[in-house]
């Protein structure tokens, strides 16, 4: 490994600097091409996918731990070595793990025009969205389309509420409504107020279903594209879901209630 392991003290490092960017600040991946994944169980569905990171980075001591001579030490062509309490200072978690990769960020995909697809308008919290990035992993959605104003889906946070489905997964993020014009998949909105109940219904597939922002919902734009508008049932007399909660109801629709 000699040439491959470099060793950093101090906490002004540039790479060091660069690193705790994009861990802690929503949208640097964007200005520096590259994200940050920490934590085994994020690590391991990348390397599962066959996803190269280019730098791996170890707490001294898992870099010294019997675990990461067994693999992690080599898995990136690069791998950087660092103090514990550097990683602490660079985790945004209340228990840092004690390594992570970075990555390059993928080059931004065309619009795939006939998978079953889910787009998010507007959807703000980062952990609805990886929440719902992994629910359309788990029910064979096979794209996400991210609106302009919905979190961004490179975000550590994203990335972390989504447990790995991410690298399964189709992402296109920034996109405008106009642009969903070569989708030719039917369009299916959901709203906590008007609609066809969810559970009445047969449902195109594939379909694009579209979730909306917290607060507002879908905005009127989307909704005249939409073949169907539907509602999921709440006896319990609650307001609304949660998107995410909504979202995950939805897409198993989508698996069991298709025509």
């Amino acid at each position: 490994m000699t040439g491959r392991v470099h060793h950093i003290s101090s906490r002004e490092n540039a790479f060091l600097k660069d690193l705790r960017r994009l861990a802690q600040q929503t949208n640097a991946y964007r200005k520096q091409g590259q994200f940050w994944v920490e934590g085994d169980h994020l690590c391991r569905a990348a390397l599962a996918r066959c996803v190269q990171p280019v730098v791996g980075v170890l707490s001294e001591s898992f870099w010294q731990s019997a675990q990461a001579k067994e693999g992690w030490a080599t898995a990136a062509s690069k791998t950087v070595v660092i103090a514990d309490a550097l990683f602490a200072d660079i985790s945004t978690l209340e228990s840092p793990a004690p390594m992570g990769f970075v990555f390059n960020l993928p080059a931004a995909p065309a619009l795939l025009p006939d998978v079953p697809t889910v787009i998010l308008d507007r959807v703000q919290d980062a952990g609805n969205v990886g929440s719902i990035v992994r629910s359309a992993a788990a029910f064979g959605f096979k794209q996400v389309v991210a609106l302009h104003g919905t979190a961004a889906l490179w975000s550590p946070k994203v990335l972390r509420a989504g447990m790995g489905a991410p690298w399964g997964l189709h992402l296109l993020e920034g996109l405008l409504v106009a642009e969903l014009a070569a989708l030719r998949v039917p369009l299916v909105v959901t709203s906590s107020h008007a609609g066809d109940y969810l559970h009445a219904q047969i449902l195109p597939n594939p379909c694009a279903w579209v979730m909306g922002h917290e607060g507002q919902g879908v905005c009127p734009e989307l909704e005249a594209l939409a073949q169907a508008k539907v509602r999921i049932a709440q006896p319990g007399g609650e307001e609304s879901l949660n998107v995410a909660a909504a979202a995950a109801i939805c897409l198993h629709a989508s698996v069991t209630r298709t025509a």
